[in-house]
């Protein structure tokens, strides 16, 4: 039996459905990582000593390393054997999880979620990886099936942070994630296929593509550009959120658990917008995400204020525009050039993840400085800038 038999390579193979969840079980669990500070930075900031203009430091250096992992490391998938890429960047992001769970110094404990997110980037590896050994006919139901797993540990994270660091401190996150990604590790290595790609080329020569496949890919180019934007707002709200339900709210940790846990039910857009990709819906499924996005402020904008009520329908409805958004993206770009499909994917999540950097960088002072109405008016803004690009563009 050759090594090309034990390993599913080819695309028009079925992909098992079991191995579809696995996949969503592994990607859900890696990405969660960027997340679990989010909830909790005003308990790891004064610990660490930061102040709390810089809290948020926490979040976008983790997503600033997260998109450079995306631009340097996940091209390489089109290179190397996938598997072998995805142990040793898992393992890695299990040695800085656990050196975070003891890190007592601001500087220290930076570069730490700077590396966190560099070494979680095998999520988007195996994304691509899925894409190619699923057919063309189900691709968009495949990866929106697997994305749902994504975007929920992207949504569980936040209240699984918010009741362990409750019941046990902020350090004790730290260490459930670093034995979650033992156990990941180990999945990894027993039950994901091999994928050797058919690209020869080297690693400079690799990186230099990406510049190639930007220029050529007019669509690549409005995807990253209406993605980012949105996912710029959703960093935003989700590291301020939980200052304003502690700070004025009143609400506990536990409380913001499960207010955390109410922005879940937008996991549900995935596997829809796959569906609607598949049927050829993808234009006006993306124009329903971009109207959705900026309106999801509306009940933060209004002159009484709704509270924590509001706070959740726009939770819940922010989260649902920016995760179908996020999947029509992908299947639109996947379509370009099937051979370049880890590089496609590196360079549309690395203006993802740049957005989401400046949205939660912006985060703290703006919400120190102009509180939480400036902020929703900020946060609402970035995706009308998204909707009125994609109407010039695409109408």
């Amino acid at each position: 039996m050759t090594s090309q038999s034990t390993s599913l390579t080819h695309e028009s193979a079925s992909l098992p459905q079991a191995l579809v969840l696995l996949f969503a079980l592994c990607c859900g669990a890696i990405v969660a990582n960027l997340y679990y500070a989010q909830p909790i930075i005003e308990l790891i900031a004064p610990d660490v000593g930061l102040s709390a203009e810089r809290a948020s430091l926490i979040v976008s250096l983790t997503q600033i390393g997260y998109a450079l992992g995306l631009l340097f490391l996940v091209p390489l998938a089109d290179l190397l054997e996938s598997r072998r890429l995805m142990l040793i960047t898992t393992a890695a992001a299990l040695l800085c999880l656990l050196a975070a769970a003891f890190a007592s110094q601001p500087d220290l404990f930076l570069g730490l979620a700077l590396l966190i997110g560099l070494s979680s980037v095998s999520v988007q590896m195996l994304i691509p990886l899925a894409a190619n050994l699923a057919p063309e006919a189900s691709r968009g139901r495949v990866v929106g099936n697997i994305m749902s797993g994504l975007l929920l540990g992207i949504l569980l994270a936040r209240p699984l942070a918010s009741l362990v660091a409750g019941e046990f401190g902020w350090r004790a996150v730290y260490l459930m994630a670093a034995g979650l990604m033992l156990v990941i590790t180990l999945v990894i290595a027993t039950t994901i296929p091999r994928h050797a790609p058919s690209h020869r080329a080297s690693y400079g020569q690799l990186l230099a593509s990406l510049i190639h496949l930007l220029r050529r890919y007019p669509t690549l180019r409005r995807r990253a550009l209406y993605q980012g934007l949105m996912f710029a707002s959703f960093s935003l709200f989700w590291t301020v959120a939980p200052l304003e339900l502690s700070r004025h709210l009143g609400l506990s940790q536990q409380d913001i658990a499960l207010f955390a846990l109410a922005g879940a039910i937008g996991a549900v857009a995935a596997p829809i917008a796959g569906r609607l990709a598949d049927a050829g819906h993808t234009w006006r499924a993306s124009l329903a995400a971009l109207i959705l996005a900026p309106l999801a402020f509306v009940p933060n904008l209004l002159s009484s204020g709704l509270g924590w009520i509001g706070l959740i329908a726009t939770a819940i409805v922010l989260d649902f525009a920016v995760q179908m958004s996020m999947v029509l993206g992908q299947r639109s770009i996947y379509a370009l050039e099937p051979q370049s499909r880890a590089r496609l994917n590196a360079l549309y999540m690395t203006s993802i993840f740049v957005g989401g950097a400046i949205g939660s960088a912006l985060a703290s002072p703006v919400y120190e400085r102009f509180g939480w109405s400036g902020t929703a008016l900020l946060a609402a803004g970035l995706p009308l800038l998204a909707l009125l690009a994609f109407i010039s563009k695409e109408a």
